[in-house]
């Protein structure tokens, strides 16, 4: 298991002393919560899908030497950004999203106060994209 802490740069609405809990493997997830069943018959296959895409960039990262910050953003409001990386100097926000993506963008409390190098929604359809050393 590892955490992620939460970004913040002082917005009264962000919350800052929150974390998030990832499996390096989904199976001991699924074990610790006794369910085994295919994608299409679950309720958590968003949960499932964010766990398998940020476990996999931290491995890539440690096995490729990123050594960059790493965090998930949230507020009060639950306006969320899944998975925050700063690099270079630059932030970069990562949503992901297992089915049909119509349209996504930053939570408006975000771009208000960050200024973002890069957003990308991650999918099945482009997701080892996102896995592949930059």
């Amino acid at each position: 298991m590892f955490r992620l802490h939460a970004f913040s740069r002082n917005l009264r609405t962000e919350l800052k002393k929150t974390r998030k809990v990832f499996f390096y493997d989904n199976c001991i997830r699924n074990a610790i919560l006794g369910d085994f069943r295919p994608l299409e018959l679950r309720n958590d296959t968003g949960a499932i899908w964010e766990n398998y895409t940020v476990s996999e960039r931290v491995k890539r990262n440690k096995f490729h030497g990123f050594y960059g910050s790493q965090w998930f953003w949230r507020t009060v409001g639950q306006q969320e950004v899944d998975y925050i990386e700063d690099y270079d100097g630059q932030l970069h926000a990562y949503e992901f999203k297992y089915g049909a993506v119509k349209k996504a963008s930053l939570p408006s409390a975000f771009a208000k106060a960050y200024a973002m190098d890069k957003m990308e929604v991650v999918t099945p359809a482009n997701y080892q994209l996102f896995l592949l050393p930059d």
